[in-house]
C-alpha cells in the first residue's frame, strides 16, 4: 500500500470534485454472457459462487483503479484487495465474510471454504477496524435484475467498490447474468467500469483459463 502524491495526480481535479459531493457513487449494471462458464463450474462441482467471487476479485486486482481507497483526505492505492462476500446463515440472515485473494484458484477456493465455514459458526456484520482493502460483494440468485443500489457511508463517503450479481437466465440458449458494478467517482469513471465488464466478460469466455 502507497499514498498517492495529490499534487501531481492527474485525476486529482476530478477527485476534488466528487469527494465534494453528498453522492459521490457512480453504478452501471449489465449482462454478462455465462455460456460456457456457468455449465463449466457445474462440471467440475465447484460452488458457483465462490468461482463468481475469485474472478470479481481477479478483475478489481488488474485494474489499479479498484484499487484506490479514501483515507483522511488522501488516496491510498493498495498491492492487492480481497473480496468480502455475504453468506446465508440462520433464521433468513446473513453475514459478512472475507477472503484473502490468491491468483491461485485452487488456493482460493480452500481459502473461501475455510471463511465460509468460520464465518457459518461466528457471524459478523463487521469488518476490520479501519480495513478498506475490501470489495463488497453480493449473490442475489433470486433475482435477474436491470440495476441496484447498495446503502453507503455518506459522511464520508466510502470508497470501496460494491460489486453484485444475479441470477442466470436462459434467452434462447445463451446464458446471460446482471452483473452491477459500484465506485466512488472520485476514484474512477465509467472508462474504467468499462475495461473491468470486458475482462469480465473476456474470462467468462474462457473458462479452461480461470478454473484451474
Amino acid at each position: 500500500m502507497r499514498y498517492i502524491d495529490m499534487d501531481s495526480w492527474p485525476r486529482r481535479k476530478h477527485f476534488e470534485i466528487y469527494h465534494a459531493m453528498d453522492y459521490p457513487h457512480i453504478n452501471l449494471c449489465a449482462d454478462v454472457n455465462v455460456t460456457t462458464f456457468f455449465p463449466a463450474v457445474k462440471a467440475a462441482s465447484l460452488s458457483y459462487t465462490v468461482a463468481v467471487t475469485y474472478l470479481v476479485a481477479k478483475t478489481a486486482n488488474s485494474i489499479k483503479e479498484f484499487r484506490y481507497r479514501i483515507r483522511d483526505n488522501k488516496v491510498v492505492v493498495h498491492d492487492v484487495v480481497h473480496p468480502s462476500i455475504t453468506i446465508l446463515t440462520e433464521d433468513e440472515l446473513f453475514s459478512f465474510c472475507t477472503i484473502q485473494f490468491s491468483e491461485n484458484f485452487a488456493a482460493f477456493v480452500s481459502r473461501a471454504a475455510e471463511a465460509i465455514a468460520w464465518f457459518k459458526e461466528n457471524p459478523t456484520l463487521e469488518d476490520g477496524p479501519g480495513q478498506d482493502d475490501l470489495l463488497f460483494t453480493t449473490n442475489l440468485p433470486w433475482v435477474s435484475f436491470t440495476g441496484m443500489m447498495h446503502p453507503i457511508h455518506m459522511s464520508p463517503a466510502d470508497s470501496v467498490p460494491r460489486i453484485a450479481w444475479g441470477k442466470v437466465r436462459d434467452e434462447s440458449g445463451v446464458l446471460k447474468m446482471p452483473l452491477s458494478v459500484q465506485g466512488h467517482h472520485g476514484l474512477m469513471d465509467g472508462l474504467h467500469i468499462g475495461r473491468y465488464f470486458e475482462a469480465m466478460q473476456a474470462s467468462l469466455l474462457s473458462p479452461e483459463e480461470v478454473l484451474t
